[in-house]
């Protein structure tokens, strides 16, 4: 524990509060816009886990105590607001959808989500220098980061004794993510342009 790090508690807000508007809320919200058919916001929630799933590669990365999931988990932050306000097709539907109590929490989530990423993109900048020095992931001021992914390791991992196995995992996921991302930057987002439903 690096407990000499002043800024502790505040990344473990950050983490609480990932998991609270990241995970817990767009589930929720998914399978509530599943019972009520409302296609537009099921189509944005899908995308969104699509892109979000980076997040989850970059908790594996720290696991493995790889300096790229700084970079990753920065990433991951900018591609999720672009991601919720880029389809003009389902922001159109959602606007028009009728006046409804799930409407306004996942309008509600929307803004907080955007707004949570881009205070934390400004907030994580000082931390990027993590990933691009080989020996600084071993210092209190980058590792106070890896905390709450070594515990959720021992939560639902703890039969594997070496973190490095799962980080590998991470860079397996990051490589298919990164295939994945480019190929649609370069061959289907210039058919698509801003229609999710092209």
């Amino acid at each position: 524990m690096n407990n000499d790090v002043w800024f502790r508690p505040l990344v473990w807000i950050d983490y609480r509060l990932a998991v609270l508007f990241m995970v817990i809320f767009p589930l929720l919200l998914l399978s509530w816009a599943f019972f009520q058919k409302a296609e537009a916001i099921q189509r944005l929630l899908i995308i969104y886990w699509r892109v979000s799933s980076l997040l989850l590669i970059t908790l594996y990365l720290m696991i493995g105590g790889f300096g790229i999931a700084f970079l990753s988990s920065w990433i991951a932050r900018l591609l999720i607001p672009l991601e919720l306000w880029f389809w003009v097709d389902l922001n159109e539907e959602i606007e028009y959808y009728p006046n409804s109590l799930l409407k306004v929490i996942f309008t509600s989530w929307r803004w907080a989500v955007s707004t949570y990423c881009l205070f934390g993109l400004v907030a994580f900048l000082p931390f990027l220098s993590c990933a691009f020095s080989k020996d600084s992931i071993t210092t209190a001021y980058c590792g106070v980061w890896l905390e709450a992914p070594l515990m959720f390791k021992e939560y639902f991992h703890s039969n594997v004794d070496k973190p490095e196995s799962l980080g590998i995992l991470g860079i397996l996921g990051l490589i298919t993510y990164v295939v994945y991302l480019g190929y649609f930057i370069l061959f289907k987002l210039g058919k698509k342009r801003r229609s999710a439903l092209q």
